[in-house]
């Protein structure tokens, strides 16, 4: 019998099929682990040797035993009362779990994970959320103590990246107007991997641009959506959205042949289709219509507005989230639209230190300073959100007010959110940057690109300082200004 394991329910609430292609598939269908994912892997193994080595409190290691051994030690150690056991392994009932820190509340015990992250969602508006896929890992082992009769709550915790205890209260609802509680996703995921395991489920894939790029059956689940005309292959038409159109349709060309309002209730308030309104399901439809015609094109479905400007920036920053740096402030730096005289400016943190950071920082800002007027262009709302955050850090550089002041929507825009969401439709199977600036005839030089694996050459850079690292990080961020320049010119030309 397959145990359930906390891996697996982390990556079910990533992607059901992903639990269900790692029991079944044929190993020979997987990828190999991208570098990037390595260096998670390795980061959080080393940032986890790190914080053990300091505790400042005796404890129990139980890291070099495995399988049953360490089972029947862990075991053993709860028996005893250690306070603080490492490494440690529990099962019952078909759940399998090895929490690395066991802690000892009372009478029973409180599981904990050592994560390389942060313990909370973060960003402008989450601030403060649990993370699901940190949640249902807990609460597995949770589960587990409690069978096992050594529980002392339901609640767990995480040591995260930043030095904190992240507490997760199972039982506490969301709030008010949300009568949901961490425990009840938990089991609602615990069930589904049940179902999954037994056969009793059988999943689908789904593409996600966010998710799947990394995944080890990337390549064997985007063959099988393109192969199946998969309706998820249309930009923001997701598993749910999938799930609860397929029984009336089931493939691109098949929303594409619809007539939407044949499907509109309620004096055109609803659709028959639960949770997509009579707006999505057209604008859907739309989408699909672009996707199967031969040689279709972009184009507005409203008009746009954009500054202009003698002098206009193309903006992309580099950040590496496990050491909390932004190492690289890149500029393509266009002057009376001449595409040939452009250059490429950046600024690069060559270490990975608060001083170094800052001074990157420093150099853009003025940078940008000494170039106003002009019009910035940006791609997503990320290079805002790292600038303020590198403001408040660094607050001798500039002040929040200027921060502001700088991404006005008159001068600095988002040509993701602002323009491309709101304005714009495409025959491309979503809206990275990636794709639009490659529909428009854009190369990058690197056969990998990604901000991923730009996370990965800087560890190397830092590790190794070869020059050619060095370069190709900022080739890379070059050509990322560069594709949004080119998608600015791209969407000026649409109809």
């Amino acid at each position: 019998m397959t145990a359930i394991t906390a891996s697996m329910l982390y990556n079910l609430v990533c992607c059901p099929h992903r639990v269900a292609m790692d029991l079944f598939a044929d190993p020979a269908e997987r990828d190999d682990v991208s570098p990037f994912v390595q260096l998670l892997w390795d980061r959080g193994a080393a940032y986890e040797r790190e914080v053990v080595a300091g505790l400042n409190e005796p404890f129990l290691d139980l890291s070099t035993l495995e399988g049953d051994e360490k089972e029947r030690e862990t075991l053993a150690a709860m028996a005893r009362g250690e306070p603080l056991i490492y490494s440690g392994r529990i099962s019952a009932d078909g759940l399998l779990g090895i929490p690395d820190i066991l802690r000892k509340s009372g009478e029973g015990y409180v599981a904990g994970d050592i994560k390389s992250g942060a313990g909370e969602e973060g960003g402008d508006d989450d601030e403060g959320k649990p993370k699901k896929h940190y949640a249902v890992q807990l609460a597995l082992y949770t589960d587990i103590l409690e069978r096992l009769g050594r529980a002392a709550g339901r609640h767990a915790f995480i040591w995260d990246v930043h030095g904190h205890e992240v507490r997760y209260e199972f039982m506490e609802f969301y709030g008010k107007r949300n009568p949901r509680r961490l425990w009840d996703d938990y089991q609602e995921v615990l069930a589904e991997a049940r179902a999954i395991v037994d056969g009793s489920e059988k999943t689908e894939p789904a593409y996600s641009s966010g998710l799947c790029k990394n995944c080890v059956w990337y390549s064997s689940c985007l063959d099988r959506l393109q192969k199946t005309d998969d309706l998820t292959l249309i930009p923001f038409l997701g598993r749910a959205m999938r799930n609860t159109l397929c029984n009336e349709i089931s493939t691109i060309h098949d929303l594409a042949e619809i007539n939407p309002e044949g499907f509109v209730t309620d004096k055109g308030k609803k659709t028959i289709f639960p949770g997509i309104g009579p707006d999505t399901l057209r604008k859907m439809q739309s989408r699909a219509k672009l996707l199967v015609t031969k040689d279709g094109k972009p184009y507005l479905r409203s008009p746009v507005s954009l500054p202009q400007s003698q002098t206009e920036l193309f903006f992309d920053i580099e950040v590496d989230p496990m050491r909390d740096v932004c190492y690289l402030h890149g500029f393509v730096e266009r002057r009376g639209g001449d595409n040939d005289a452009e250059q490429f400016i950046a600024f690069f943190a060559d270490d990975p230190t608060p001083e170094a950071e800052e001074q990157a920082f420093a150099g853009a800002w003025a940078y940008m300073q000494a170039n106003l007027p002009c019009a910035i262009y940006y791609y997503s709302k990320y290079e805002r959100t790292i600038y303020r955050k590198l403001q408040s850090k660094y607050p001798s550089v500039c002040t929040a007010a200027q921060i502001e002041d700088l991404f006005a929507p008159s001068q600095a825009i988002d040509l993701y959110f602002d323009v491309v969401l709101k304005a714009t439709e495409w025959p491309t199977r979503d809206y990275s940057i990636k794709s639009l600036a490659r529909y428009l005839g854009f190369s990058w030089r690197d056969k990998h690109p990604s901000g991923a694996a730009s996370i990965e050459w800087f560890d190397r850079w830092v590790t190794t300082r070869d020059p050619d690292i060095r370069q190709r990080i900022l080739d890379y961020n070059e050509d990322d200004c560069r594709a949004t320049r080119v998608l600015l010119d791209g969407i000026r030309a649409l109809d």
